[in-house]
């Protein structure tokens, strides 16, 4: 199972949304620095490293912008902590204007 596939199994179980999407956005940092190993490299964009979660889900209703960051991060802190390089979040409830 892919990286993307595990982040949207997760998300879907944690936080039951009524949309969501995840883009994979790994090759938009291609030639970006990173440190890897205890040194820096140069980071080629390929793999899936780098992703946009885009949810919506009545989960969110009442908590603020941050509450809700902490929360997507929790149910991603494995995929956080071994591997996932970035997490762009934009969490909404229901009803909220989105820019998607």
């Amino acid at each position: 199972m892919s990286i993307q596939e595990t982040i949207e199994n997760r998300l879907k179980a944690q936080f039951s949304p009524e949309r969501l999407e995840i883009l994979n956005e790994s090759h938009l940092h291609a030639g970006h620095l990173h440190e890897e190993s205890g040194h820096d490299a140069t980071y080629d964009g390929t793999g899936e490293t780098h992703f946009r979660v885009r949810i919506v889900s009545a989960a969110f209703a009442g908590k603020s912008r941050i509450e809700r960051h902490r929360a997507v991060n929790e149910a991603l802190s494995h995929e956080l902590n071994n591997g996932v390089h970035a997490l762009a979040v934009e969490p909404a409830a229901p009803g909220e204007a989105t820019r998607w």
